[in-house]
């Protein structure tokens, strides 16, 4: 007797462990969203992308710091030989083995250099930004894949409900007219319901599978992996004022924010490129050793100076990289102008659809109320031999539609207010 009671609480911890296994993880929005977060390639090239971006920004700088480089040169000469052609001066050259530095500081380029550093980093900056807008972008792609998937979810239980349902009737059906009290017209009525009911059932677990892919793909998986999704409560009431949205749009949006700033850098661009045609002053230094030369050449060298370059001629190349660099800031500026109308007009409608979606949840609601009391009363006068079985299909046709279109309603309010959200810029 206690190997037999041991027996059966293994075999009972057994199957607890198999139902425990089989049970999927339970996944909320909150952690869909930090998953994405951390695991989207989307954003981590962004990132990346921001960071190489950043490095722009030292290399503008560099030119503020002194140059120093290091040179090794050995030259066979003729004896006594003087360079006499390609240069308007004439230079000894002599045989020598040398070695030795040569420091550069630049002194002022008139502002060239500083505004190429402020371009590099208003342009950091503006990738910034993009890192943001690409977070708001895989958010909101979570968001609505979790809403579909949810709304799928109910979707199937709708239609697996109805076949119960219509499976039962033709049961019911069935016997009726085994007892002579129905006809064999009203059995094929109930057979072709049920054969619509598994399509659709069939078409529900398909539109299921779909949509837990795209929410392994919106949380940058490649893997189908299967949750239990906890349900969302419905967001507090709209606000009534769209022209404030719009203003929090314009204020928030990190896209917007990317181009601003890149518009700016095209205006710090073209300054500097209009700096291109002052002088540049720079200071100068060499120092070495010479071990081995020719008798005229002494043992070491060093020297010192500073060189102003005034460009003059160059065949209008500066010029028309002014030219260039002020029409493209141009052109950045209405970048920004035609964003704003852009923003504008996508926030009214993103409020306009959540708006229709937060209507049509009372009306489907009371579509299914009337649904259910159109099915109780079919069914009555069916049984009492009042009704057809058409008109009992038929109602419970029309509860089907109004739950599944109940269950539409509630996510697609819940999806269109993520997008609400994405054009005001409150996802990030």
């Amino acid at each position: 007797m206690r190997y037999r009671i041991f027996a059966a609480l293994l075999c009972g911890l057994a199957i607890c462990a198999t139902a425990f296994a089989q049970t999927p993880p339970r996944l909320t929005l909150a952690q869909a969203e930090q998953i994405a977060l951390r695991n989207h390639p989307r954003i981590q090239s962004a990132s990346l992308t921001a960071e190489a971006i950043k490095a722009t920004v030292k290399q503008a700088r560099s030119a503020y710091y002194p140059q120093l480089s290091a040179n090794l040169t050995g030259v066979g000469a003729e004896p006594n030989s003087t360079l006499a052609a390609g240069a308007l001066t004439t230079s000894t050259i002599s045989s020598r083995l040398g070695t030795g530095v040569v420091v550069s500081q630049l002194i002022t380029d008139f502002g060239r250099t500083g505004s190429l550093a402020a371009t590099a980093q208003l342009r950091a900056e503006a990738q910034g930004q993009e890192v943001v807008n690409t977070r708001a972008q895989v958010l909101l792609n979570v968001e609505q894949a979790y809403y579909l998937s949810l709304g799928a979810d109910q979707v199937l239980k709708v239609a697996q409900a109805d076949l119960a349902n219509r499976r039962l009737t033709l049961r019911q059906v069935q016997a009726l007219a085994q007892s002579q009290m129905k006809s064999t017209l009203d059995v094929s009525f109930a057979e072709v319901a049920v054969s619509q009911s598994e399509l659709e059932q069939y078409n529900a677990e398909n539109d299921v599978r779909a949509n837990r892919a795209r929410l392994a793909a919106a949380l940058g998986s490649q893997q189908d992996q299967t949750y239990e999704l906890a349900e969302e409560p419905l967001p507090p009431p709209l606000e009534p004022a769209v022209d404030d949205l719009i203003a929090r749009a314009l204020r928030d949006r990190p896209d917007l924010a990317a181009v601003s700033l890149n518009r700016d850098a095209e205006q710090r661009y073209a300054d500097a490129e209009k700096r291109l045609k002052y002088p540049t002053i720079s200071a100068m230094g060499v120092a070495g050793d010479i071990p081995a030369h020719d008798a005229p050449l002494r043992g070491t060298y060093s020297g010192a100076g500073l060189n102003l370059n005034v460009p003059i001629l160059n065949g209008g190349l500066f010029a028309a990289r002014q030219s260039e660099a002020e029409l493209r800031a141009q052109a950045a500026s209405k970048d920004v102008a035609d964003l704003t109308v852009l923003i504008a007009r996508d926030v009214r409608v993103a409020w306009l659809d959540a708006n229709d979606a937060f209507q049509r949840l009372g009306v489907t609601a009371r579509m299914v109320q009337e649904a259910d009391q159109a099915l109780r009363l079919a069914t009555l006068r069916y049984n009492a031999g009042l009704g057809s079985i058409v008109e009992l299909n038929q109602a419970q046709l029309n509860q089907t539609s109004a739950q599944i279109a109940a269950a539409a309603a509630k996510y697609d309010y819940l999806a269109r207010r993520a997008a609400l959200d994405f054009a005001t810029g409150a996802l990030r």
